[in-house]
């Protein structure tokens, strides 16, 4: 059992809230969970809902954030406690300062390139562990891929592969024409993996390619999908696997015209001053949110055994919401929390200190811990809801 720790969640929407659900029934987690926003209603809102469905004596208590700087914040902070980050990915490095401040763990989701170097160039030294980029993809997604790549070579004796792929879509179960699509998650996020570039590997290096160049159709679980290159979701992959894959990249999945309208979207805001938000705006016109959402995950490695056989090792996810103590949480909140509190577990067991990167989470730990078996390790009944027990 933990001992009593401070928890502090920067975030009081749906991912947040998830991710404090996650924790408040794990009863190996003692201390307290302070959840915060700079809507100061929201963060009680959401520490109210987070103890109605608690399943072990914890306090849950929410805070109102600053809207900039960590002033004020060091009264929810304990040495050796966790900064949940679940901010937008430009409040990172803040989020980041803060617990480096207080000699805390930190861990956050975001798929930002460059405010993720500027938290491992400040935590380098850190006696504490900063866990970067661990929700859905990146994160579960890149573990996934390792852990299938240590499989290849246990089945193979092969070190160096052909091909490692990621592929996941946050995606609703209906769609129609035009963009076929529904906003599940962050539009910005969305139109901000839209336009930044994508690092991959081709031909043994790493290459920065625009997103939405390299478009492909594939077929999992008999549904046809499109996938293209979008930014973040390769995490460091590419810089560990250099030299060892001869191709590597992440793909965002969709639905089968989708990308085509939205690249008739950009063309219209490509001589904007701000294309990123232009994006937003324009999709925003057009595309509904929907709260009834599928996560669909592929990941595979393919490469030549001791024969010269092409072999691939593959795996697939197709999850829906889900309900935990009463509460029902949608996929893409379910799915992105459960990694992070996946990572503050082992962070509170005192496993890391100092900048931790997705390729250097041992899988077996990870993959097998209490909170990705809950989530990851079921399928979508014919009602739409399954149970996490």
């Amino acid at each position: 059992m933990h001992r009593p720790s401070d928890i502090i969640i920067a975030g009081a929407g749906g991912i947040g809230m998830a991710v404090g659900l996650l924790l408040a029934n794990y009863p190996e987690i003692r201390g307290r969970i302070h959840i915060g926003d700079r809507d100061e209603n929201s963060a009680q809102n959401a520490a109210r809902w987070i103890a109605e469905g608690k399943t072990h004596p914890i306090d849950v208590h929410g805070f109102r954030m600053p809207e900039s700087g960590i002033e004020g914040l060091d009264a929810f902070c304990s040495p050796g406690g966790v900064v949940l980050d679940c901010l937008p990915g430009s409040e990172a490095p803040r989020m980041a300062r803060l617990a480096l401040k207080n000699n805390m763990h930190y861990v956050n989701l975001t798929e930002y390139v460059a405010e993720t170097k500027e938290i491992k160039q400040m935590a380098r030294d850190a006696q504490t562990g900063f866990v970067l980029q661990t929700g859905l993809a990146p994160g579960f997604v890149n573990i996934l891929a390792r852990s299938l790549y240590e499989h290849f070579v246990d089945q193979t004796g092969q070190e160096r592969v052909d091909r490692i792929i990621m592929r996941v879509g946050a995606l609703t179960r209906h769609t129609a024409a035009p963009h076929y699509y529904g906003f599940t998650w962050s539009p910005i996020g969305v139109a901000t993996e839209y336009m930044k570039e994508s690092l991959v590997l081709r031909d043994n290096q790493q290459r920065w390619l625009k997103s939405l160049s390299d478009r492909e159709t594939l077929i999992i679980d008999g549904r046809l999908y499109e996938a293209d290159l979008t930014s973040g979701g390769a995490a460091d992959l590419p810089q560990a696997f250099e030299g060892i894959a001869t191709s590597l990249d992440y793909k965002t999945l969709r639905y089968p015209g989708h990308y085509a309208w939205v690249q008739s979207i950009i063309e219209q805001v490509k001589g904007e001053e701000h294309p990123i938000d232009a994006l937003e705006r324009e999709m925003l016109k057009q595309i509904p949110a929907v709260q009834e959402d599928v996560i669909v995950i592929y990941a595979a490695v393919a490469g030549r055994d001791e024969e010269g056989m092409l072999q691939q090792i593959e795996k697939s996810y197709f999850l829906g919401p889900t309900q935990i103590s009463g509460k029902r949480l949608r996929a893409i909140q379910s799915t992105t929390a459960a990694p992070m509190a996946e990572c503050a577990r082992l962070l509170l067991d005192g496993k890391w200190k100092g900048i931790v990167l997705q390729s250097q989470i041992e899988p077996q730990s990870f993959m097998a811990g209490p909170f990705v078996e809950r989530i990851y390790n079921r399928r979508v009944p014919q009602n739409g809801v399954s149970l996490a027990v």
